[in-house]
């Protein structure tokens, strides 16, 4: 059984954190006057702690999970999520693990492959930090550790370059899959801060969808 993975992450909406980054930022260490400190403090301060408070969407102890995309075999993709994404976030979760072990034990002598692009740095890495966040117990069989040079897990990133990696459109562009589309990962959270949190689902799928084009072209099916 072959299972596509893929999450869309936004960052940490808990306002200390974005305080503590805040607090975090000074000027820069060539600046020394009082009045070039206040400019600086003015006009680029804010610019600076929102880039910083953004990338807390890549941190699993900050950010959160706000779109779950999951296939299996060549069944259509589907998204979890939720409108009131950072309160239902552990009930995504336990949706996850719980299709996951419903659809595995149907096939309870094959062993499943997870597929995704990042998957093993990123995805899984996220969504394991996230369950121990929340205390949401994990599925069994979700390969957490899983290793590039295994079976459990087929990385099409690890796969395609190593640890230089590559963009899944940059790839799926070069041998014709098409790329992914208006939507990309840095304008997931201002979509999800907007309400368009549906249409992040939508691209998630697609995102899915395109994983497992990219994996049956790299395996040659």
């Amino acid at each position: 059984m072959n299972i596509v993975i893929d999450i869309e992450t936004c960052p940490a909406q808990n306002p200390k954190v974005r305080d503590e980054i805040a607090a975090g930022i000074t000027h820069p260490g060539n600046i020394s006057k009082p009045e070039t400190i206040a400019a600086w403090n003015e006009e680029k301060k804010p610019a600076a702690v929102e880039e910083a408070w953004r990338k807390t969407s890549f941190d699993g102890a900050l950010g959160h999970i706000c779109v779950i995309g999951v296939s299996f075999d060549d069944e259509p993709p589907i998204s979890l999520y939720s409108r009131d994404w950072v309160q239902d976030e552990p009930v995504i979760l336990e949706k996850l693990f719980t299709i996951l072990d419903n659809k595995i034990s149907w096939h309870p002598n094959v062993r499943p492959t997870f597929i995704g692009h990042n998957l093993i740095d990123f995805d899984l890495r996220f969504i394991f930090q996230r369950a121990v966040v929340l205390g949401v117990k994990p599925s069994r069989h979700v390969p957490f550790n899983a290793k590039p040079w295994g079976n459990e897990v087929y990385d099409t990133m690890q796969q395609w370059g190593g640890t230089r990696g590559g963009s899944l459109d940059k790839i799926t562009k070069a041998i014709g899959l098409g790329g992914k589309g208006d939507i990309d990962g840095s304008m997931v959270w201002d979509y999800v801060r907007d309400g368009r949190i549906q249409e992040v689902a939508e691209y998630c799928k697609n995102d899915v969808e395109l994983t497992r084009s990219l994996y049956k072209r790299m395996t040659f099916q």
